[in-house]
C-alpha cells in the first residue's frame, strides 16, 4: 500500500535560500511513516497497548531539488522488503508542480517495551502495511559506513529533556542537528548536502555526554558519535 499525505512548508523548515532543510525533509517522512503506522494499527497510540513500538535503525537521503518557503508538498511512503527482524519504508516527496524532490529509505524493527527484545515480524503484523515491491536505490539494504582512523574536528554534547522522544532516548533527528553542529565552519557554510546517510547504533539517553568526531573520508562528510570515554559508537552520519 502506498500511503501519501500533504504537508504545507513553513518557517521553520527552511534553510540557506529559503529552500527546505534536510532535516525537515526527514521530519515530513517520519511523520507520514507515522500516520501509516496509525492505519496499520501500530502507531503511537497503540503503543500502550500493544506493548510495541518501531525503533529506526538507519536513513538514507537524496535531494534531487529543493522546494522554496510556501510551497505544499506532497510525500508518498509504503513499507517493502520485510525479513523476521527488520523491515524498509521507502519514501518520495513531490513538490507543487509535481516534479520529484527527494527520495530515500529506512529500515526499522519492532521492539517490546516491556522486554526490550526485537518482536518478530509476522505476517499479522506486516499484512497491515500491505508491503510493496517498489524500491527507489539499486542496492535495496542500507550499506554499512566505514568508520574513519582518524578525525580532523570534535565536540563535546550532553543530552538534554529536549533531546528525548516517547522511547526515552534521543529522537533520531537530533542526531543530524549535533552532526551539523560538528562541522567545521567552511564544511558548515557549504551547505546544503543532497546525500544523507544515518546509522544508528546504541541509543542514547537523558544526561548522556558524548564526543562528536568530524573528518572528511571517502569522499565524504563523516560524524561518528561516541560515548564520552570513546567505548560505544552511538550513530555514524555522512554528508555529501
Amino acid at each position: 500500500m502506498i500511503f501519501e499525505n500533504d504537508f504545507k512548508m513553513g518557517v521553520k523548515d527552511i534553510g540557506k535560500d529559503n529552500l527546505i532543510k534536510n532535516r525537515s525533509i526527514l521530519e515530513m517522512f517520519e511523520n507520514i511513516g507515522g500516520y501509516h503506522s496509525d492505519l496499520a494499527g501500530f502507531g503511537a497510540n497503540d503503543i500502550p497497548i500493544k506493548k510495541l513500538v518501531w525503533i529506526l535503525l538507519g536513513w538514507k537521503l537524496n535531494v534531487i531539488k529543493r522546494p522554496k518557503y510556501g510551497q505544499t508538498i506532497h510525500v508518498k511512503t509504503w513499507g517493502r522488503d520485510a525479513t523476521k527482524a527488520y523491515t524498509y519504508r521507502d519514501f518520495e516527496m513531490y513538490d507543487e508542480n509535481n516534479q520529484l524532490c527527494a527520495i530515500a529509505t529506512s529500515k526499522w524493527t519492532l521492539v517490546n517495551i516491556e522486554t526490550g527484545r526485537i518482536e518478530r515480524l509476522t505476517d499479522a503484523v506486516l499484512g497491515n502495511y500491505e508491503l510493496e515491491e517498489k524500491s527507489l536505490f539499486e542496492n535495496k539494504e542500507l550499506e554499512k559506513i566505514e568508520i574513519p582512523g582518524t578525525y580532523s574536528n570534535e565536540i563535546e554534547y550532553t543530552v538534554t529533556r529536549r533531546d528525548i522522544d516517547i522511547n526515552g532516548h534521543m529522537h533520531n533527528l537530533y542526531y543530524l542537528d549535533i552532526a551539523y553542529e560538528a562541522l567545521p565552519e567552511e564544511v558548515y557554510q557549504s551547505r546544503p548536502f543532497n546525500e544523507v546517510q544515518i546509522q544508528y547504533k546504541k541509543e542514547m539517553k537523558l544526561g548522556d555526554k558524548v564526543k562528536c568526531e568530524y573528518t572528511f573520508y571517502n569522499e565524504k562528510h563523516v560524524i561518528c558519535i561516541y560515548s564520552e570515554d570513546k567505548s560505544i559508537l552511538h550513530a555514524i552520519i555522512t554528508l555529501a
